[in-house]
């Protein structure tokens, strides 16, 4: 993988400047990582998809807002506030045609809502996104430990609960893909990731019935580990979104790209192939 273009770029946006990892040059790509985590999800999967990618892609791997090394959330906002902020990071880097995002979990949910706009975006790829707001006995979880986060941040029973969360009992146990997450749990302040729990997951609302205003090509990922978004689920999102495909990735939870990169890669590069002109 060339990295000779690779840099980092702050961008302002009504929530804060993000912190973005820039690599390549061509059609512009976003990678919008999960709640909890940042950019480093994508270490594994990025040489895949540049190695693999048809035509040139300027990458552009981006800290969400309140969490990695962006700007921390000084407020509660909402997942459309943060895809209004998307939108203020593509004008910031010169987005001068429909770009391909690729999102997972709150990334997704981020890219559906783009998705309803051809000029905005020109493909989505969303991977373990649900599309229903989280369960109730999920919501009272989440509940009592929030408060923990905010007092004491993400340790103890907290981290251990973020970690059940985003990866199988197999990636847990190795090392290095636990220290990615682990790692990315230690950059935000625990006001911050506070608020973007509450923002982005506790008061998720439903999406369902906007599905099937999505213009843009599409492809839903899930896992075949993630309880609150099965293969059926994606299945029946992708039937109400015009146009849609779905694929299942084995030996994964919500961090997709972290835990399996391979079999992602291959998904995405073969929707991207169909896209080509």
């Amino acid at each position: 993988m060339d990295t000779s273009t690779a840099h980092t770029e702050r961008i302002a946006t009504r929530l804060g400047a993000l912190h973005a990892r820039v690599s390549g040059t061509g059609r512009l790509t976003i990678l919008w990582s999960s709640m909890f985590v940042d950019s480093h999800t994508w270490d594994r999967i990025l040489p895949l998809l540049v190695d693999g990618s048809a035509i040139p892609r300027r990458f552009v791997l981006i800290d969400p807002p309140g969490l990695g090394l962006s700007d921390p959330l000084l407020r509660r906002s909402t997942i459309a506030e943060a895809a209004d902020a998307a939108r203020d990071a593509l004008v910031a880097l010169g987005a001068d045609e429909p770009v391909d995002w690729v999102g997972n979990a709150f990334g997704g949910h981020v890219g559906l809502n783009l998705a309803t706009d051809p000029a905005t975006l020109g493909s989505l790829v969303a991977i373990s996104s649900p599309t229903e707001p989280i369960a109730p006995d999920l919501r009272r979880r989440i509940g009592l430990l929030h408060p923990m986060l905010k007092l004491a941040g993400p340790v103890g029973p907290v981290r251990d609960a973020i970690v059940e969360a985003m990866l199988t009992d197999e990636s847990a146990s190795t090392p290095a893909t636990l220290q990615v997450v682990l790692d990315s749990l230690q950059r935000p302040t625990r006001a911050s990731m506070s608020l973007a729990l509450r923002s982005f997951i506790i008061d998720r609302t439903d999406v369902t019935d906007r599905l099937g205003d999505i213009r843009v090509p599409s492809l839903f990922v899930a896992s075949d580990d993630r309880g609150d978004w099965s293969p059926a689920d994606a299945q029946r999102a992708a039937s109400l979104a015009p146009g849609a495909q779905m694929v299942t990735v084995g030996g994964a939870r919500t961090l997709v790209p972290l835990e399996q990169p391979a079999q992602l890669a291959a998904a995405v590069l073969g929707f991207w192939d169909q896209l080509v002109d």
